[in-house]
C-alpha cells in the first residue's frame, strides 16, 4: 500500500477512503451495475438490497439517498484540512480565497457541463452534484474561520430559511410545500428555466444542502484539532446521533417529511448523522486502530475522485460502457450465456476496468485535482 498511497504527515487515511467508496458506489450506477442486477429478477430480500440503490421515490430514505449529502460533506472536510495546512505556511483567508472561488467555477461548468453530455445537447440543469456543490462552496467558506457555534448556527439558518420559503411562498399551483411538483422549489425551477425539472429535483436544493458542506468543514476542524483521537471519535459519533433523532424526530412528528429531492430540513439532518457516523467509524479503523490493510482499494479512487466522476459520467457513458458490452455480450453469446447474465458481466468488467484506470494513475502518481 505505501508505494501506491502517498505518505503526507497529518494524512487521514480514512478521508480518501470515504471519498473513494462514494466515487465506487457512483461508478457501479454509472456502469449499470445495479440496474443490471435487477433486471436478474428475484423478489424478497434481494429486491429489498437492490431497492437501495435507488433514489426513495419521494418520502423516505434509502442507501442511495446518502450518497451526494456523503459527497458534499467530504468535500468541505477536505476543504477545510487543507484551509488549515495553508494558514499553518502563512497563507491567509484572502490569498486562499482566490484559489476557492476558481475552483468553484470550474465545479459549476463541469457540472452544467455533464448533463449537455447526457442530453446530447447544450441544456441549463442546475441541480447536478457538482453545480450544488460550486455554490455550497463558497457559502462553507465564507464562514470557515469562525466558531464551532457561528457555523452550526448558519447551517440551521439555511435550514430554516429552506422551511420558511416552502411554507410561505404559496404560487397557485405550487402552494403544497412537500408536494412533487407543487412545491416552492419547483415553482423556482419555473421562473429561472419555464420548466419543472424531471422527478421532482429542484435546484434550489443548494439552499439547505449547503449545510453538508459547513458541518463538513466542522467535522474538518475537529479532525486536525488537539484534541485526542478518542474525542474526536465521540464528538462525530455523537453529532451524528442528534442529527439523525432531530431528522427523523422531524419526520415521525409529522412536521417535515424526509425528502431527497427537495432537500428537507429532516433530510438533511438524517442523512447527515448517517454521513457522521460512517465518518466516526472509518477514522476509529482506519487511523486509529490501523485496519487498513486493503484500504488502498478504495483510496486509489478517492485520490483521483473528480477525474473518476468526470470519466463515468462523459467518455463512460458514451462510449465506454458500449464499448466493453460489445466483446463481452458477443463471446458470451457465442458460448450461449443468456443476455441478462452477459449484462451483469459486462457491467462489472466496466466497473472494474474504471477502477484499474485509477489505480494505474494512483501507481504514476498522477493526481487530476481541480
Amino acid at each position: 500500500m505505501e508505494t501506491i498511497i502517498p505518505q503526507k504527515t497529518g494524512r487521514l487515511l480514512s478521508l480518501d477512503l470515504m471519498r473513494g467508496l462514494i466515487m465506487i458506489f457512483l461508478a457501479g450506477e454509472a456502469c449499470e451495475v445495479y440496474s443490471s442486477l435487477r433486471h436478474l429478477g428475484g423478489g424478497g430480500f434481494f429486491q429489498t438490497i437492490m431497492d437501495q440503490f435507488e433514489h426513495y421515490p419521494w418520502h423516505g430514505l434509502r442507501l442511495w439517498d446518502l450518497i451526494q449529502p456523503a459527497f458534499m460533506t467530504m468535500a468541505g472536510t477536505g476543504m477545510y484540512i487543507s484551509y488549515h495546512h495553508k494558514l499553518e505556511k502563512g497563507i491567509t483567508w484572502g490569498q486562499n480565497f482566490k484559489h476557492v472561488a476558481l475552483r468553484a467555477l470550474k465545479l459549476f461548468i463541469l457540472g452544467t457541463a455533464v448533463q449537455c453530455f447526457y442530453a446530447g445537447k447544450l441544456v441549463w440543469e442546475l441541480w447536478n452534484v457538482l453545480t450544488q456543490l460550486s455554490v455550497t462552496t463558497l457559502i462553507a467558506y465564507l464562514i470557515i474561520n469562525r466558531s464551532y457555534a457561528f457555523q452550526i448556527a448558519c447551517s440551521v439558518l439555511l435550514l430554516v430559511l429552506t422551511e420558511v420559503l416552502y411554507r410561505t411562498i404559496l404560487v397557485r399551483g405550487f402552494d403544497q410545500p412537500f408536494v412533487e411538483y407543487h412545491n416552492f422549489g419547483a415553482y423556482m425551477d419555473l421562473v429561472f428555466k419555464s420548466r419543472i425539472n424531471p422527478d421532482g429535483w429542484v435546484t434550489i436544493n443548494f439552499i439547505p444542502t449547503a449545510a453538508h458542506t459547513v458541518w463538513g468543514c466542522l467535522a474538518g476542524k475537529l479532525l486536525v484539532s488537539d484534541k485526542t483521537p478518542a474525542q474526536k471519535v465521540k464528538y462525530l459519533a455523537v453529532a451524528g446521533v442528534i442529527a439523525l433523532a432531530i431528522g427523523f424526530g422531524l419526520d415521525w412528528a409529522n412536521i417535515t417529511p424526509i425528502i431527497k429531492r427537495i432537500a428537507t430540513s429532516s433530510f438533511t439532518f438524517a442523512s447527515e448523522g448517517w454521513v457522521l457516523l460512517l465518518l466516526a467509524l472509518l477514522y476509529w479503523l482506519i487511523d486509529l486502530k490501523k485496519i487498513n490493510k486493503y484500504a488502498w482499494i478504495a483510496v486509489v479512487v478517492g485520490m483521483n475522485s473528480i477525474f473518476i466522476y468526470y470519466f463515468f459520467n462523459t467518455i463512460g457513458y458514451q462510449w465506454f460502457n458500449g464499448a466493453v458490452a460489445i466483446f463481452v455480450k458477443g463471446f458470451g453469446g457465442m458460448i450461449g450465456i443468456g443476455p441478462k447474465v452477459l449484462a451483469v458481466v459486462s457491467a462489472f468488467i466496466t466497473w472494474l476496468s474504471e477502477w484499474g484506470l485509477c489505480f494505474w494513475l494512483a501507481k504514476r502518481k498522477i493526481f487530476i485535482k481541480l
